[in-house]
């Protein structure tokens, strides 16, 4: 639903950047900018909205801590709308349908059949009905019923994977002015600017929230900002907060909270500042509602059908014209003419397309990729860069401890033991990094570590210290230890400013300010390298200070004093153990891996380089905000690591490499992928991606693999390589049949074929080609991405077709002087010559031009190639000879015949071998 909601506040925007005059600028463009526009000046309103005291933004917004009235918030729901983000709605069946339909050749063919059907009506009295409108009737039903049912299957298991999400949350209102407050669940649709918001551990954020009061408290934003790690959020104070102008970047600003993100831990109190299409993550949904930008398929498609439409506007009049003028009989050679237009029309292309990709998609299903758009999978296989994020793509989207390490950086398992009692006996919410650090341990060590210490009291973490402690009791033989130990885990400055000391080889020495510096690059160093470092230190406590045999129970802050720095431990989010692998298969294929993370550019070359690709210099998206759009092409052509980029930057990136004429797939799961995912020729996400992001991609993984993605690609190729093989061969095949056409009609007296027969011939071919989308194709082919190319078909059609009519004229040549076939009464021998030469030739050239080796010798068709090609060639060599020779106007052959059809077709193979050759070596390609 799309839905506007009008702030009650309106803090004075940043100024927009001044965008091209509308002429000068593609539509696609002009939108993005707008977009951009739109999205840096609502993130402009929410960093004034941090900087403004708190007490300030509830009097703008004309609410109170207390939250407001239920009226105040009916007649604001009333007045701005819904708090909902703009989103597509799925469309309905029948414009599915419509859709299905809207294809170059099925409109040609319907139009074509709408012909047939008119020249029939004229003629139905004395005519029994024409069953070529049946035929081409079915060829279109076929076509568009296939596709359609297969992107309607899809898109309903897509809307099945979509996740279940929490669609109520807590707000505070009241019944009336000073009215006691009430905290009460309400639809997340139902908030509006003002409202109160209550936010505990598990809470979807419901709207772009001014903290008001925070403690302890952990957002995951990784759907925004791509950073795998919770992220927290200053601890807030209603009475004393002044605001904070350290960013102008809403999802860093530690006093805000926004839509699509998720509270981990700690609880807080916000008022809304905005909803819906106002909020931060509203503005980047306008970019993904609408008609989808046209992909590398579409575009090829179209100027491939229009090249075989105008050969078809210049040659069927033509061949109308010159049967007309030299045969007298005009509505004859408008019979024909309408026959050699569908002669000229690769009429099974849009069933073999379908076939082709819904075979395609059934395969991918089986290795577990939902495919919601049957197009993507053509664009898979034409795909030449791959932009990716980092996190759970190319590492496993979990936290665990790499290393744990003395002061020095030496490898140091006291450090990991003492680590692993604090994270242990902690009595709070455990994060990742405490997880990690236990996950660690083995279980015989825990059970050891469970019997020896006993806790005696903790120092929970907080956002202002940056650390926590633990109180523990040693449990000795003889009884409770005379000692306690008190072991603090956190941020390396914090931890290292309550320290005096550090160990040393077994003891411990003064920190001094040259060891401080030593201990901090070491750390320092780590950070480098991608790695979230944390320090331990420890210091051991009299159990009875006062000597009174009072065991001290009780701990706080300021006993994180005169501290002695055991340690560091290095947490990362490892990489995949299969990436490394599956990235150079995908680079041996002919697809370059990009990098585009809203990670720190530290961290993300850290991983590239431990799965094998070289970061080079990063891009970092401040850097992409200074460039224009050629300045951005040339980055994006050699960059290999976008990093610390937003969504607008990451839908610029995909637009540059698509300017610059790549085929461009974007690899996903966030809600700052969507708009990217839209903008690419094949989105890809993912089954537990954010659903914004999974109506945005084309493809789906239900398994984050790249390994699935690079088999994806390969049926891509597949499926392209038989649909281009039989668009090659057909429209070669039947450029070749009317050229022959024209050279008979303007030398020969009597039509050298009859327009059923032409008709026939095509059909039975195309029969014959209904096995394609099972053909198989050479290795070589798919290891380059292959993308539609209409010059090249026009090429191939102009070189391969006139090779065909050089034996048609043998063949008119052959039944003219050797077999007496130069009259109008011997008509019938004559077309049944080049009826059956014809097919044959067409049918046979199919194995000669499938492959650019040498065909049955080094490369062979699948067996339902093979056996659909015999089988239509038996049915050739049949029809002169069987009882519907009559009825299509045909008669026997002499058996003097088949010797001469033989050399034929021999001669034919070799000649199109010797020509394929010179073919390759002259431009280079083959299909």
């Amino acid at each position: 639903m799309i839905t506007k909601t009008t702030p009650t506040t309106t803090p004075t925007p940043p100024t927009p950047e001044t965008l091209a005059p509308p002429g000068r600028r593609p539509r696609r463009e002009r939108r993005a900018a707008e977009l951009a526009a739109r999205t840096r000046r609502i993130a402009g309103r929410l960093a004034e909205f941090s900087a403004l005291p708190a007490e300030t933004v509830l009097h703008d917004l004309g609410s109170t801590p207390a939250g407001l009235t239920h009226r105040e918030a009916e007649l604001r729901r009333e007045r701005d709308g819904a708090n909902a983000i703009a989103q597509d709605r799925p469309a309905r069946w029948y414009v599915q349908l419509a859709k299905a339909c809207r294809n170059p050749f099925i409109l040609v063919l319907a139009v074509l059949v709408a012909v047939m059907y008119g020249q029939w009506l004229q003629v139905s009295d004395t005519e029994p009905f024409d069953p070529k409108i049946v035929i081409l009737g079915a060829m279109v039903l076929i076509s568009v019923g296939l596709r359609f049912w297969q992107e309607y299957r899809s898109g309903a298991a897509a809307d099945a994977l979509r996740a279940l999400v929490t669609t109520t949350t807590a707000v505070q209102r009241r019944a009336g002015r000073g009215r006691i407050p009430a905290t009460v669940e309400i639809p997340m649709a139902d908030v509006v600017a003002g409202d109160v918001v209550k936010l505990a551990a598990g809470d979807l954020v419901p709207a772009d929230l001014r903290l008001l009061a925070a403690k302890d408290l952990m957002v995951s934003q990784a759907a925004l900002s791509g950073e795998s790690l919770p992220v927290a959020k200053a601890d807030t104070r209603l009475a004393t907060d002044r605001g904070e102008d350290t960013t102008r970047d809403p999802v860093e600003a530690g006093n805000l909270v926004l839509t699509g993100t998720s509270v981990t831990s700690g609880s807080a109190t916000g008022v809304v500042v905005a909803t819906g299409a106002d909020t931060y993550l509203g503005s980047m949904a306008g970019a993904l509602v609408g008609e989808r930008p046209e992909t590398s398929f579409d575009t090829g498609v179209k100027k491939v059908s229009f090249l075989l439409i105008r050969f078809m506007m210049v040659m069927v009049p033509v061949v109308f014209l010159l049967n007309g003028l030299t045969k007298g009989d005009w509505a004859e050679a408008f019979t024909f003419a309408v026959a050699v237009a569908v002669g000229l029309t690769p009429e099974m292309l849009p069933m073999v397309v379908t076939t082709n990709l819904a075979r395609g998609a059934v395969a991918l299903s089986r290795r577990k990729v939902v495919v919601k758009h049957l197009n993507a999978i053509q664009n898979l296989g034409a795909m030449d860069v791959l932009c990716t994020d980092k996190t759970g793509t190319l590492t496993e989207d979990r936290i665990v401890l790499d290393r744990y390490l003395d002061v020095h950086g030496r490898p140091d398992t006291e450090v990991l033991e003492h680590a692993y009692l604090n994270s242990h006996f902690q009595t709070g919410l455990r994060n990742l990094m405490d997880q990690a650090v236990i996950d660690r341990m083995h279980e015989a060590e825990e059970v050891v570590v469970d019997a020896r210490f006993t806790l005696v009291d903790e120092i929970p973490f907080d956002f202002a210290r940056r650390r926590m402690s633990v109180v523990l009791r040693r449990n000795d033989l003889d009884g409770p230890a005379a000692e306690h130990l008190l072991i603090t885990k956190g941020a390396v400055e914090e931890v290292l400013d309550r320290c005096d000391r550090v160990a040393h080889a077994g003891d411990s020495v003064e920190l001094t300010g040259a060891l401080r510096d030593s201990v901090l690059r070491t750390a320092e160093d780590h950070g480098r390298q991608g790695m979230r470092v944390l320090a331990v230190a420890v210091r051991t406590l009299p159990a009875d200070p006062d000597g009174t045999e009072a065991v001290r129970t009780s701990y706080g802050v300021a006993d994180e004093a005169g501290l002695t720095l055991i340690g560091f431990l290095a947490f990362l989010d490892p990489p995949k153990r299969d990436a490394a692998e599956a990235l150079r298969a995908l680079a041996d294929n002919g697809v370059a891996v990009k990098v585009v993370t809203g990670d720190g550019e530290l961290v993300a070359a850290r991983v590239c380089e431990q799965v094998g690709i070289d970061p080079g210099t990063p891009v970092t998206g401040a850097e992409i905000d200074a460039l224009d759009d050629l300045e951005l092409l040339d980055r994006a052509r050699t960059a290999t690591l976008f990093a610390k980029v937003n969504p607008v930057q990451k839908a610029r990136i995909v637009r540059a490499l698509q300017a610059d004429g790549h085929t461009v797939g974007f690899l996903g799961d966030g809600i700052n992928d969507a708009a990217a995912l839209r903008d690419a020729d094949v989105g890809i996400s993912v089954d537990t991606a954010v659903d914004i992001a999974k109506e945005s991609a084309d493809i789906i993984l239900l398994e984050k693999d790249l390994t699935v993605l690079g088999q994806g690609v390969l049926r891509g190729r597949l499926t392209f390589g038989n649909t281009i093989k039989y668009l090659k061969l057909t429209a070669s095949s039947n450029f070749g049949n009317v050229f022959s056409v024209l050279v008979a009609s303007a030398f020969i007296p009597f039509q050298p074929m009859l327009a059923l027969q032409l008709l026939v011939q095509n059909l039975l071919y195309d029969i014959s080609q209904l096995a394609t989308p099972w053909d198989r194709m050479d290795a070589d082919y798919l290891r380059t991405p292959r993308t539609w190319d209409a010059r090249g078909i026009r090429r191939f059609m102009l070189v391969l077709g006139p090779t065909s009519s050089v034996f048609d004229i043998t063949t008119f040549a052959l039944m003219w002087y050797v077999f007496g076939a130069d009259s109008e009464v011997h008509q019938a021998l004559f077309q049944s010559g080049w009826f059956v030469e014809g097919l044959l030739t067409q049918t046979l050239v199919v194995h000669m031009l499938r492959t650019r080796r040498v065909p049955f010798v080094q490369s062979r068709a699948t067996w339902p190639v093979l056996l659909m090609t015999a089988l239509v060639m038996g049915v050739g060599l049949w029809l002169p000879f069987s009882p519907l020779a009559g009825a299509l106007g045909l008669q026997a052959l002499p058996l003097a015949y088949f010797p001469w059809l033989v050399a034929t077709l021999a001669t034919y193979c070799l000649l199109t071998q010797g020509v394929k050759r010179w073919y390759i070596r002259r431009f280079g390609e083959w299909l």
